[in-house]
């Protein structure tokens, strides 16, 4: 090290001197080349060229580019069922297991993350907000679970309302959730409606179908975005125009359905019940009074029948 400053500090000071006499030049470039004799001479041996050769192999891979990203993520969805033409794609890391993990937008449809597994596994943007959710819910204090966070990705409220309309749904939707799996593996979201009953509807494969909350109620389910009152004016909007056009409907149920038709049941305000049968097209063609329709689909549930008179029947 004193060798190498020796020298570095001669060339300075022979710099600065430039118009010594040509005497004190001479020494000073003697005593630069003893300098120089003195330090040892640096050679790459086989120790030193490892050690270059380990470190280049160290050193990080440059990362991908965006493109190489989305080609990437684009060849994944590629091997997917799901259809997506990526429009966005995030690299969201490595796994333990060596895998890539992606988040995906797919343009006007829900995004995805997708794992290299073999074949790749792509979880829905939907379903892993539902997740979260529940996750949530269960206990608050759990670190968060995964969720897509493109932007794109975020709006779910925005890709149910379009499932919605999909279904066949008519009404103004302003409230949607997933609700679980049916037995045939599809997912069923539940659609709630600002102007009347909603829906639950589900996809299988590219076929979509929409129930009606006031069947989900008679098939045992629930809808959380439905009320009674939406549901009893829903079946009064059926009665328009039959003999139980008058009846204020305050509450309604579906008692189910036969060879001659669907039966309703409508709890009237200030009067009896009635049980409607209606047709495929939804007009009624026979109207039954609680006070006598016990042999239909076990009576009225909703209305209390009147208790019989004294003495036997009326």
């Amino acid at each position: 090290m004193k060798s190498r400053l020796a020298a570095a500090l001669a060339a300075l000071l022979f710099s600065a001197f430039a118009v010594a006499p040509a005497m004190a030049q001479e020494r000073q470039q003697s005593q630069q080349q003893r300098n120089a004799d003195d330090e040892p001479a640096v050679t790459q041996g086989p120790t030193s060229r490892a050690a270059a050769g380990r470190q280049r192999r160290e050193r990080a891979p440059a990362a991908p580019t965006a493109e190489q990203i989305l080609a990437s993520a684009q060849e994944q969805m590629n091997l997917t069922t799901t259809g997506c033409q990526v429009s966005e794609a995030k690299l969201m890391g490595k796994t333990a297991a060596d895998t890539t993990v992606y988040e995906v937008a797919c343009g006007a449809a829900p995004g995805y993350i997708v794992e290299t597994k073999t074949p790749p596994e792509a979880s829905s943007c939907i379903i892993l907000a539902h997740s979260a959710e529940v996750a949530r819910a269960a206990n608050p204090t759990a670190p968060p679970a995964a969720q897509c966070t493109i932007a794109a990705n975020i709006d779910i409220q925005k890709f149910l309302r379009q499932y919605a309309v999909d279904a066949g749904v008519a009404c103004t939707v302003d409230q949607a959730k997933l609700r679980g799996q049916s037995s045939d593996g599809a997912v069923i979201y539940e659609v709630g409606c600002s102007d009347g009953p909603g829906y639950w509807i589900k996809q299988q494969a590219a076929t979509w179908t929409k129930t009606p909350c006031i069947q989900v109620l008679a098939e045992q389910g629930t809808c959380e975005f439905t009320t009674t009152a939406e549901n009893a004016a829903f079946v009064k909007t059926l009665l328009v125009g039959s003999e139980a056009a008058s009846c204020d409907v305050t509450e309604a149920r579906l008692m189910g359905r036969n060879a001659n038709g669907v039966f309703y049941e409508a709890k009237c305000a200030g009067a009896d019940g009635v049980i409607a049968r209606l047709n495929a097209e939804n007009a009624v063609q026979q109207v039954y009074p609680c006070a006598t329709a016990q042999a239909i689909g076990g009576g009225c549930k909703l209305t209390t029948a009147a208790a019989a008179p004294a003495g036997g029947r009326p």
